[in-house]
């Protein structure tokens, strides 16, 4: 009898958690799915390629400029320390701690060196998500206060 082959693909029900435990937001650039001009995917934090599984613990709601810059990449050369470090991980740390706003809230600071990797490797701080971010902070709508 064969072992059970792990699931491949993301579950209507799986789905739905993570998009609420992200509160319907890109959980590297904190883009809301609201004003998205495309849906979100549900990624794999680590790829299915070297290992990464179908769970909730591997989970992430990304917006489609993260996920498309993210793609297979789970790590990144921080230039200040000169080492590879991992990128950012939701399930395991804390966004506050790796990242901050600016004072005006449309740039995202990588503040170690996970944060800067994911920061530059991600694009965080996309000519785009600048704009949207200004327009909704004029209207009160961003940043989005996550629980």
């Amino acid at each position: 009898m064969r072992p059970p082959t792990p699931e491949k693909r993301v579950r209507a029900e799986q789905r739905k958690i993570v998009a609420e435990r992200a509160n319907d937001c890109c959980e590297y650039c904190l883009s809301q799915s609201a004003f998205a001009t495309e849906s979100f995917s549900v990624e794999h934090i680590i790829p299915r390629v070297p290992g990464g599984q179908t769970e909730l613990r591997n989970l992430a709601l990304a917006c489609q400029g993260c996920n498309g810059h993210k793609h297979a990449r789970i790590r990144g050369y921080d230039p200040v320390i000169k080492k590879e470090v991992p990128l950012y991980h939701s399930r395991t740390q804390e966004w506050h701690e790796h990242f901050r706003w600016n004072n005006d809230f449309t740039l995202i600071i990588g503040l170690t060196p996970t944060g800067r990797v994911t920061l530059e490797t991600l694009k965080l701080n996309r000519q785009g998500l600048i704009n949207l971010r200004q327009v909704l902070y004029a209207t009160g709508k961003h940043p989005p206060f996550l629980t």
